[in-house]
Parts: C-alpha cells; structure tokens; sequence
C-alpha cells in the first residue's frame, strides 16, 4: 500500500506530503483545485511521460516519490528479474530536472520507464475517466477477463510460444525469399569460385614470386658481382684475407713481448674468422644462383594470374582473392543444401506453430471457462447499483494468433429490458459506464493482489441511493486494499477512513494547491456542503453527522 506520497515543484504544488489510511481514502475539493495534478503526479511514477511544463518553479527539479510496503504481495519475482534490491518497503521516485530530463529510481537504483512501469504497475491501479472509454475496446475486455481468469503463468508461456514463432517463421520466410535470388546468382558464383579454386591461391606467395623473379632476371649480374665480392675478400695472389693474415701475425708476435697487445691480436684473430666465413658464404649464394629462363617464364605467369584475378575482382592483394573465394565457397554450399535448409527452417516453424497453438487452446480455454462467471457476478452487481434489467453478455471469437493469443473478447451490454445487447460504446450511459465499471473493478479486486487502487471520479453520472451502493462497495473493498476515492458525492466521502481536502492557497505572490487531513467536525463541515452547498443548512449538517456516525458504526459492526 501506499504509507507516503511526495509530490515537489510539479504543476501548482510547490510541495505536498500525504500519508493516506490503510482502507479508504476520501479525496475532495473545487473544480480546479487540484486533485487532477496530483494524480498526474502520480501518473509519473506509473511512467507516464513528463517535460518541463510541470515545473512549478521553473528553475528547480521536480520530485514525485512514493513509499509502498509490499510485504505479502508476492512480487518478489518480478525485482529478481529487473536485477532490483527487494525489501518489504519499495520507493518510487521520479524525478524532471529543470533542462527536461526524466529520471526514475526502485529503491535508489536508476531505472528506464518500461522497468519502472512494469513495477508500479504491481503497487497501484489508477482508475480514471480515460479507463471508461477503454472500457469500450476489444483489448481492454480482454485484460479484464485475463485478469478475472488469472492466467498469467498461461499467457506468459503463450507470449513466449509465440515470439519463438515468429522468429522461426521469420528465419523460414527470409530463406524462401532469397532462395530464388541465391539460385539465380548460383551459376555466376560457382564459376567464379572453380576460378578461384582451381588457381591455389597461397597466402604471401606473390610476394615470394615477386622476389624469386628480380633475382631470376637478373642473375648474370647477381652472380658476377658475388664473384668479384669473393675474389676482393680470398684469391691465390692477393686479397683482404691475405692482408688481414699478416696483421693477426705481425700482432701475434708483439704478443709475445708484452700482454698489452694480446686483446688487440685478439680482435684480429675474430676478424679474419668473420671474414673467412663471410666469403664462404658469398661463394655459397653465388653457386645457388642460376641462369634458369624456364623458371622465370614459369614465375611470370603465375603471376600475371595473380595480377588478372585481382584486377577482375578489385582485390588489393592474395588475403583478398582468399577472402573472396571462401564467401563464394560459403554462397555456393548455401544453395547446394538449400533445400535441406528450407526443409528444417520448415520444421523448425511448424514445430514452434503446433506449440504456440497448445499454449493458444489452454489459455482460451481458462478464459471462456470464466465468461459465464464474469456475466453472472457482473449482472448481480448491476441489480444492486440500480440496474435490475442490465444485462452483459461477452462474446468470445477465434482466430488466427496474435500477440495477445487467439481470442477476440467482445463485451455486449443493455441497460434495458427487451433491448438486444450491443457494443458499450453504442449503449451505455456516462452513468451506466461508472456503475458498470464500478462491478468490474470491484470483482476484479478480489482477483488482484494489488496495495493500492485509486478511484478517480468513478461516481460520475450516479447519485441518491446507487451513490450509497457505491460507497459501500468501496469501504467492502478497502478490507482488502487501500482505496483512495476523488469524488463530488457525499454519500461516498462518507465512507471514507480518512478524508483529505484539496484546495488553492491564493496567500502568496503565486497560487499553490494543497491537501490537508480534516478533523472530524471538518469532515461533518465539508460533506455538509457537498449535500446543501457552501452555507449548509442545520439539516445538512445533521445529515452529514449522522452519515459519518453510520459508517463508524458500520465499521465496528
């Protein structure tokens, strides 16, 4: 239920704190007061959208926060699943920074809105005027009789069913479209491929050829020069290695006389083996060098090859040409099995459409299993709001899935007798659609586990004894939730545990609206003027004693 209620810098409330009762609440004042703002304050922590306008003052952020204890209410798993800490208390808080930015938080975590509907949407149930003309659409019978049937475990298992449907019949469908253009493409992409295959593209191997192929054509000279190279180094009549001889040996002697010169005899011994191994080296690489004119030929066309593919597909280089021969290899095999693709995407999606109409007939069946119970206690209620010869009869149709299962819920009414049911929206009555609204709620309350249910002018269009009926409803229904009530009629403001009166503060520079709790003599006061108006007369304040000591009474009863 809801124990706190902040509402700060929104709209005409510069700052407004409610603690309301446990049972049922009593919300009253002028036209224009400000009960609407307050609950479109309360609208934002349900997630409705905000902006700036509601800024009372301009340059402060606005706060909206309510205080709900949860204990018993069995939502644990929905905190689980939005990864939110759970304690026996929830806040609530939104808040609208002055540049228009929303933020929400669950118990101080910060929160997108559809996280932050999701839980609000368990804590409280805000009927309003808007919630009678939804009264008229297909989708909203629908969720009264889901909720009065209590299937939400079936409809969760039949949305589940039915999201893997249209993935798999997504998949199914896309490979049937682009089956005839992969086929059609098939011819081209295959000789391609046998191009790119059949050449044997090797990863860095032009490289390599490009390399081979400069030292091919140009091995006569390659060779001269490793020769001269040798003869400079080591040959029979004089050379560097000969000259180098002479200093190892010049420098081995003086050695001998003093150790000083030991390191540098050293370094000249390390040289001439440098050398020496050097020149064999070169002699080495000068017999590996060939004259081979077969072999350059054979270079150059491998790669003029090379150079023809990638010059035909825009390739840069060898990885590229790889690249495009195994995307090629994939589209071929694709169309290759593509039939035995198409047959298990088939599969696949016939076997999610038999599920989903399992879970489609079990969740249809709990709702038709509850439609005669629906009209029965719903035509009940209507006799004792005034209705005696009301009927309601709800239509079930079937037909092709949908996001909300197979089922099209029509609700058929008449306020009179000997008059066919029809639509609500071509029959009913502001009156009719506040009483008939007023059973719904009522038997859907005892269906929900919901703290908190707020009534917005539910009363519009009754008044006398129905207006009585109502009321009573309401405090029957407060055993079980708290109820808060904005209502014109006094034979509902009665009922109330507690009695709050909203209205416009005109002391300061600018108008604010507040709420205050009236004491019980306030309370005889203002349903006073409710019933006979601004001067009550002795008589409306008798009558509205006397109905605040019948609801005490009826209370300790």
């Amino acid at each position: 239920m809801l124990s706190h209620l902040l509402i700060k810098n929104y709209a005409l409330i510069d700052e407004l704190e409610l603690a309301p009762d446990r049972q049922l609440n009593i919300i009253t004042g002028e036209t224009g007061a400000g009960k609407s703002i307050m609950l479109g304050a309360i609208g934002l922590l349900l997630g409705n959208r905000a902006d700036t306008r509601v800024l009372y003052n301009p340059e402060k952020k606005c706060v909206i926060e309510g205080s709900f204890g949860v204990s018993g209410y069995a939502i644990e798993r929905i905190f689980e699943e939005e990864e939110l800490d759970f304690s026996d208390t929830c806040i609530v808080r939104r808040e609208i920074s002055v540049s228009g930015k929303s933020r929400a938080f669950v118990n101080d975590t910060p929160v997108n809105l559809e996280t932050l509907r999701r839980v609000s949407s368990q804590l409280m149930d805000i009927h309003s005027q808007h919630d009678s003309v939804l009264l008229g659409s297909n989708e909203y019978q629908l969720e009264i009789v889901d909720t009065y049937a209590q299937d939400d475990a079936l409809l969760r298992q039949y949305r589940t069913d039915y999201q893997e449907y249209r993935v798999k019949k997504s998949v199914y469908d896309q490979l049937q479209s682009e089956a005839a253009a992969m086929r059609k493409e098939f011819d081209y992409n295959s000789f391609l491929y046998e191009e790119l295959s059949k050449a044997q593209l090797q990863p860095d191997e032009q490289e390599t050829l490009e390399q081979e192929l400069t030292i091919l054509e140009n091995a006569e000279d390659i060779k001269a020069r490793l020769q001269l190279a040798y003869e400079y180094l080591d040959n029979t009549e004089q050379s560097i290695i000969d000259f180098l001889k002479g200093v190892v040996s010049n420098l081995a002697y003086i050695s001998k006389l003093s150790d000083q010169y030991e390191q540098l005899q050293q370094r000249a011994q390390s040289s001439l083996i440098e050398l020496r191994d050097l020149a064999d080296e070169i002699s080495t690489e000068q017999d590996r060098v060939d004259i081979d004119d077969a072999r350059a030929e054979t270079i150059r066309e491998r790669l003029n090859l090379l150079y023809q593919l990638q010059t035909k597909h825009q390739a840069k280089d060898v990885a590229a040409l790889i690249a495009l021969r195994d995307e090629l290899g994939q589209k071929v095999s694709k169309v290759l099995n593509l039939d035995d693709s198409l047959a298990a995407a088939k599969a696949d999606a016939e076997n999610a459409r038999a599920q989903l109409l399992v879970s489609a007939q079990a969740l249809s069946a709990a709702r038709l299993a509850v439609l005669q119970p629906i009209e029965t206690e719903i035509g009940g209620l209507l006799h004792d709001l005034g209705m005696p010869n009301a009927s309601l009869k709800i239509q079930a149709e079937t037909g092709k899935p949908t996001p909300t299962g197979i089922d099209t819920i029509s609700f058929l009414f008449s306020a009179n007798k000997g008059i066919k049911p029809q639509q609500l929206k071509n029959v009913a009555s502001g009156g009719e659609f506040s009483r008939l609204m007023m059973a719904i709620k009522y038997i859907l309350a005892s269906k929900r586990s919901l703290p908190t249910i707020i009534f917005d002018e539910i009363d519009t269009g009754v008044s006398g004894e129905i207006a009585i009926k109502m009321g009573n409803m309401m405090r029957e229904m407060a055993h079980n939730h708290q109820l808060i009530a904005i209502t014109h009629l006094h034979q509902i403001a009665g009922q109330g545990n507690a009695h709050y009166f909203v209205y416009k503060d005109h002391s300061a520079d600018k108008t604010v609206s507040r709420i205050r709790k009236l004491t019980f003599d306030e309370r005889v006061n203002e349903i006073a003027q409710m019933i006979g108006g601004k001067n009550p007369s002795a008589s409306a304040l008798k009558n509205a004693r006397e109905i605040l000591k019948q609801r005490t009474a009826a209370t300790v009863k």
